[in-house]
């Protein structure tokens, strides 16, 4: 591609089956306000999305972006979003290098690109480092380790471990994993009490020590067919309650993803961002 966005154009891209419009504010004719975003990501009357992505201004590192989810939201990091905007960024002639920084509204990350032939096979992020302590991700109680606490429901009590990777994420470990109960209690553990900020919701299945099953109910989206932030966090919670090792992939619907959990929590994510099309906005 190596061409820049004109005027009132967008890119369409996806991670796993995870999508995103990815645009240059600049470059539109209209303020991203939240009931502009959700008739954007309609799937009916829009262009159909799981978020936007959009080119914003850092003084801290090369590239900033503001991540939206479909209702209008914003959100403060997305590793699909991240790998997708990392590769958009390259392919469209932003940057020519593999090696770049990104500040969102959840933190700063490093990205490193593989390229294959000139083109953008394969992206890996440092996501930061995970934390289990209420108040940083938040839930509501005294400041403790969330870890293997009991959430009630009005129908169904869950054990439970949250964490924060720049985003709030609540990882339930269960025997087997069923899309119904995802659907039915995904919404309600989203909109919890004892999460102010609302939360990311996994359903995990630990397959072996090195492989992890998982449904993602995703913050302002709903059911996701992948995650990069969700699976860092699966992953570090698994890690923390001693269920896995710190290489681990989590595979989800729509694909795999590869997370390394550092002894001090750093996590790294590597996987695939792949482009869909370009179009104009009317």
């Amino acid at each position: 591609m190596r061409q820049r966005l004109g005027r009132g154009e967008f890119a369409k891209y996806h991670a796993l089956g995870n999508d995103y419009l990815v645009v240059d504010p600049r470059r539109l004719g209209f303020k991203l306000t939240p009931s502009r975003i959700r008739a954007l990501c309609d799937r009916h009357v829009g262009v159909g999305s799981d978020g936007i992505l959009a080119l914003a201004p850092s003084r801290t590192a090369q590239f900033g972006l503001r991540i939206f989810n479909p209702d209008g939201s914003e959100a403060e990091k997305s590793g699909n979003g991240l790998r997708i905007f990392a590769r958009f960024l390259h392919d469209h002639g932003y940057t020519d290098r593999t090696n770049f920084r990104i500040a969102t509204k959840g933190g700063q990350v490093d990205v490193a690109l593989t390229l294959r032939q000139g083109s953008v096979h394969w992206i890996r992020v440092a996501m930061g480092r995970a934390t289990f302590v209420s108040s940083n991700i938040p839930v509501r109680g005294r400041r403790r380790e969330v870890v293997d606490e009991e959430l009630a429901t009005d129908a169904r009590r869950f054990r439970i471990t949250c964490v924060s990777v720049g985003n709030p994420h609540c990882v339930i470990f269960v025997a087997h994993l069923d899309v119904d109960v995802l659907r039915r209690f995904g919404p309600l553990i989203e909109r919890h009490r004892q999460f102010p900020n609302r939360i990311n919701v996994q359903f995990a299945q630990v397959r072996s020590r090195r492989v992890i099953d998982a449904l993602i109910w995703e913050r302002g989206a709903g059911e996701t067919m992948a995650s990069g932030s969700s699976s860092c966090a699966i992953a570090a919670a698994a890690v923390r309650r001693g269920l896995a090792d710190r290489h681990v992939t989590i595979k989800m619907p729509g694909g795999s993803l590869a997370i390394e959990v550092g002894d001090d929590w750093a996590l790294n994510m590597s996987g695939p961002a792949t482009p869909v099309y370009r179009g104009s906005l009317c």
